[in-house]
Protein backbone atom coordinates (compact mmCIF):
# COMPACT_ATOMS: atom_id res chain seq x y z
CA UNK A 1 0.00 0.00 0.00
CA UNK A 2 1.17 3.24 -0.70
CA UNK A 3 0.52 6.70 1.64
CA UNK A 4 0.35 10.07 -0.34
CA UNK A 5 2.80 12.23 1.07
CA UNK A 6 2.28 16.23 0.43
CA UNK A 7 3.04 19.83 1.59
CA UNK A 8 1.49 22.62 1.22
CA UNK A 9 4.82 24.77 1.45
CA UNK A 10 6.34 22.49 -1.63
CA UNK A 11 5.38 20.50 -4.23
CA UNK A 12 6.97 17.20 -5.17
CA UNK A 13 10.56 17.46 -6.72
CA UNK A 14 10.50 21.11 -5.89
CA UNK A 15 12.07 23.81 -3.69
CA UNK A 16 11.53 23.79 -0.29
CA UNK A 17 11.13 27.21 1.06
CA UNK A 18 14.39 29.14 2.67
CA UNK A 19 12.10 29.72 5.47
CA UNK A 20 12.67 26.05 6.56
CA UNK A 21 16.07 26.01 5.89
CA UNK A 22 18.56 25.62 9.53
CA UNK A 23 18.81 28.28 11.63
CA UNK A 24 21.61 31.18 9.64
CA UNK A 25 20.24 30.01 6.29
CA UNK A 26 16.15 30.36 7.32
CA UNK A 27 13.96 29.70 10.46
CA UNK A 28 15.19 26.18 11.07
CA UNK A 29 11.15 25.69 11.15
CA UNK A 30 9.84 22.20 9.60
CA UNK A 31 7.32 22.72 6.75
CA UNK A 32 3.91 20.91 6.68
CA UNK A 33 3.57 17.15 5.87
CA UNK A 34 0.33 16.11 4.84
CA UNK A 35 -0.29 12.54 4.25
CA UNK A 36 -3.54 10.50 3.60
CA UNK A 37 -4.42 6.47 2.79
CA UNK A 38 -3.06 5.25 5.88
CA UNK A 39 -4.77 1.48 5.77
CA UNK A 40 -6.97 0.88 8.65
CA UNK A 41 -4.74 -1.67 10.59
CA UNK A 42 -2.04 1.12 11.15
CA UNK A 43 -1.14 1.27 15.07
CA UNK A 44 0.70 4.07 14.44
CA UNK A 45 2.89 6.11 11.94
CA UNK A 46 6.63 7.04 11.70
CA UNK A 47 8.47 9.81 9.74
CA UNK A 48 12.11 10.29 8.43
CA UNK A 49 13.50 13.32 6.79
CA UNK A 50 17.33 12.39 5.05
CA UNK A 51 19.27 13.92 2.60
CA UNK A 52 21.41 11.18 0.38
CA UNK A 53 23.46 13.80 -1.29
CA UNK A 54 24.91 15.05 1.36
CA UNK A 55 28.95 14.12 0.93
CA UNK A 56 29.55 12.02 3.26
CA UNK A 57 28.87 7.52 3.15
CA UNK A 58 25.18 7.89 5.39
CA UNK A 59 22.54 10.09 4.41
CA UNK A 60 22.52 13.19 6.40
CA UNK A 61 19.23 13.02 8.84
CA UNK A 62 17.20 16.46 8.77
CA UNK A 63 14.09 14.88 10.84
CA UNK A 64 13.36 11.74 12.95
CA UNK A 65 9.21 11.60 13.91
CA UNK A 66 7.55 8.38 15.66
CA UNK A 67 4.99 7.29 17.91
CA UNK A 68 2.51 9.57 15.54
CA UNK A 69 -1.45 8.85 16.39
CA UNK A 70 -2.93 7.09 13.12
CA UNK A 71 -5.72 9.90 13.12
CA UNK A 72 -3.11 12.27 12.28
CA UNK A 73 -3.34 13.63 9.13
CA UNK A 74 -0.19 15.56 9.23
CA UNK A 75 2.22 17.91 11.13
CA UNK A 76 1.43 21.12 10.89
CA UNK A 77 4.44 23.89 10.24
CA UNK A 78 7.10 23.91 13.31
CA UNK A 79 5.81 20.99 15.24
CA UNK A 80 6.00 16.98 15.52
CA UNK A 81 2.26 17.64 16.27
CA UNK A 82 2.56 15.49 19.76
CA UNK A 83 4.70 12.72 18.43
CA UNK A 84 7.73 12.38 19.89
CA UNK A 85 11.24 13.58 18.12
CA UNK A 86 14.32 11.38 17.48
CA UNK A 87 17.99 13.47 17.54
CA UNK A 88 18.85 14.62 13.81
CA UNK A 89 22.85 14.63 12.85
CA UNK A 90 23.24 18.05 13.68
CA UNK A 91 22.92 16.44 17.26
CA UNK A 92 19.55 17.98 18.32
CA UNK A 93 16.15 16.75 18.56
CA UNK A 94 13.17 18.11 16.21
CA UNK A 95 13.93 19.48 12.86
CA UNK A 96 17.14 20.30 11.10
CA UNK A 97 16.75 22.02 7.93
CA UNK A 98 18.45 22.45 4.64
CA UNK A 99 21.72 23.65 4.75
CA UNK A 100 23.85 22.05 2.25
CA UNK A 101 27.73 23.33 1.66
CA UNK A 102 27.78 26.25 -0.72
CA UNK A 103 28.00 25.43 -4.40
CA UNK A 104 27.54 21.67 -3.70
CA UNK A 105 24.43 21.82 -6.36
CA UNK A 106 20.94 20.48 -5.39
CA UNK A 107 20.22 18.01 -2.86
CA UNK A 108 17.16 16.00 -2.21
CA UNK A 109 15.41 15.77 1.31
CA UNK A 110 13.43 12.74 1.23
CA UNK A 111 10.29 12.67 3.60
CA UNK A 112 9.52 9.53 4.14
CA UNK A 113 6.34 7.99 6.01
CA UNK A 114 5.57 4.47 7.46
CA UNK A 115 2.30 3.38 8.68
CA UNK A 116 3.02 0.51 11.34
CA UNK A 117 1.19 -2.97 12.43
CA UNK A 118 2.11 -1.89 16.06
CA UNK A 119 3.33 0.75 18.19
CA UNK A 120 6.61 1.33 18.79
CA UNK A 121 8.74 1.35 22.66
CA UNK A 122 11.13 3.54 21.85
CA UNK A 123 11.51 6.65 23.46
CA UNK A 124 12.24 10.27 22.54
CA UNK A 125 15.79 10.86 21.11
CA UNK A 126 16.23 7.85 19.05
CA UNK A 127 18.06 7.84 16.16
CA UNK A 128 17.31 6.86 12.30
CA UNK A 129 19.03 3.58 12.65
CA UNK A 130 16.89 2.95 15.97
CA UNK A 131 13.83 3.87 14.37
CA UNK A 132 14.90 1.49 11.06
CA UNK A 133 15.37 -1.02 13.29
CA UNK A 134 12.27 -0.29 15.29
CA UNK A 135 9.96 -0.57 12.25
CA UNK A 136 11.64 -3.58 10.53
CA UNK A 137 9.11 -6.18 9.96
CA UNK A 138 5.91 -3.64 10.80
CA UNK A 139 5.37 -1.09 8.08
CA UNK A 140 2.10 -1.75 6.59
CA UNK A 141 2.32 1.14 3.99
CA UNK A 142 4.75 3.57 3.39
CA UNK A 143 4.99 6.93 1.43
CA UNK A 144 7.80 10.07 0.23
CA UNK A 145 7.42 13.29 -0.64
CA UNK A 146 11.12 14.95 -1.77
CA UNK A 147 11.69 18.41 -1.68
CA UNK A 148 14.87 20.10 -3.00
CA UNK A 149 16.93 22.59 -2.22
CA UNK A 150 20.27 24.66 -3.01
CA UNK A 151 22.48 27.19 -1.88
CA UNK A 152 24.62 29.22 -4.17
Amino acid sequence: MTIQVTSSAFKHDAPIPKKHAYSGEGENVSPPIAWSGVPSGAKELALLCDDPDAPRDEPWVHWVVYKIATSAKGLPEASAGGALVGKNDFGKPGWGGPMPPKGHGTHHYHFKVWALDQPLSLKAGATKKELLAAIAGHVLAEGELVGTYERK
